[in-house]
């Protein structure tokens, strides 16, 4: 009977402990946009600002040699590049969140949605993506923007410009779907080709926080940086995230995530990638910060 009622005591101690909430440190990787790299100061900076604003460990991932391959590896290499990169990294193992910049955005779903046998990304801050794709280019005069804006959809262009995979031209959604070769895929565009790993890899975020900067003008338009767009076969009227067919038919989940409260659309005064400070710590910080766990979660079940 005594010890009976000891097993039982200890029991209780061990079950009252195990459920006491503790916080567990949860590290973050950051992807910086076109022609940028991780050594460059302005990203290095606001690495550590996020760092020393959230105390969680915060690192850039860099694909190939940063700026050069930002512009001319395709996106689909860069995403596989970061899969390989992300399951090497110990300090991941356990889940991650994701800072994305611009670009990167599109290398960091690609690492959410294709990446097999990955560790768990638990919140995703996605500034200024152009998530629903682009529909032109911002002024340049480059060898380069001239093959974006005329021979956009060929192998060449596709297979050796990366903003190729994600210029979605609203009015030749023909040759856009039979020959873009990232944007529609990382969608699920394509009617016969919808992948439901990708969807619900996408829906087991815990949040999404879609920053769209209200003076962009490098992301056209701008409301591609929450899926906004315009309709297949026409440039207007701009569509809200919820109105078009990728949020309607849940093509990749938004639609799930948002009905579960899980989506933030964040509108910030500013140019492209301009964010305040104040802005940061109110939308990016409080999505890196150490996350509540209780320590009964890693328990095997004790046999006494």
């Amino acid at each position: 009977m005594e010890k009976s009622f000891q097993k039982s005591a200890l029991l209780v101690t061990l079950t009252l402990f195990f459920f006491i909430p503790v916080s567990i440190s949860v590290p973050f990787i950051l992807f910086h946009g076109i022609r940028d790299q991780c050594s460059n100061g302005g990203v290095s900076s606001f690495v550590q600002l996020l760092s020393n604003l959230s105390s969680s460990h915060g690192s850039c991932l860099e694909i190939g040699n940063g700026e050069q391959d930002s512009v001319t590896m395709p996106l689909t290499q860069q995403a596989s590049v970061a899969c390989e990169k992300v399951k090497q990294m110990k300090d991941l193992s356990q889940g991650y969140n994701i800072v994305a910049q611009s670009q990167g955005n599109l290398v960091a779903r690609g690492l959410i949605e294709f990446c097999d046998n990955a560790p768990p990304v638990f919140n995703y801050i996605s500034l200024g993506g152009p998530h629903a794709g682009i529909s032109d280019i911002p002024k340049c005069n480059s060898t380069l923007c001239e093959l974006l804006k005329t021979a956009v959809y060929t192998d060449f262009v596709q297979d050796h410009i990366a903003p190729s995979g994600y210029i979605k031209i609203p009015t030749d959604i023909k040759d856009y779907l039979e020959h873009s070769k990232y944007l529609p895929k990382i969608n699920n565009e394509r009617p016969n080709e919808r992948n439901t790993t990708f969807k619900d890899r996408f829906t087991s975020l815990h949040n999404l926080v879609l920053v769209m900067f209200e003076g962009d003008a490098v992301v056209i338009p701008k409301e591609s940086s929450w899926f906004g767009y315009y309709p297949d076969g026409a440039s207007t009227p701009l569509l809200s995230p919820q109105q078009t067919k990728l949020y309607t038919e849940d093509w990749i989940g938004l639609k799930t995530l948002d009905a579960a409260r899980k989506v933030k659309f964040v509108s910030v005064p500013g140019e492209h990638l301009r964010i305040a400070q104040d802005d940061v710590v109110k939308h990016v910080v409080p999505y890196l910060k150490n996350q509540p766990a209780s320590m009964s979660e890693d328990l095997e079940i004790l046999h006494l």
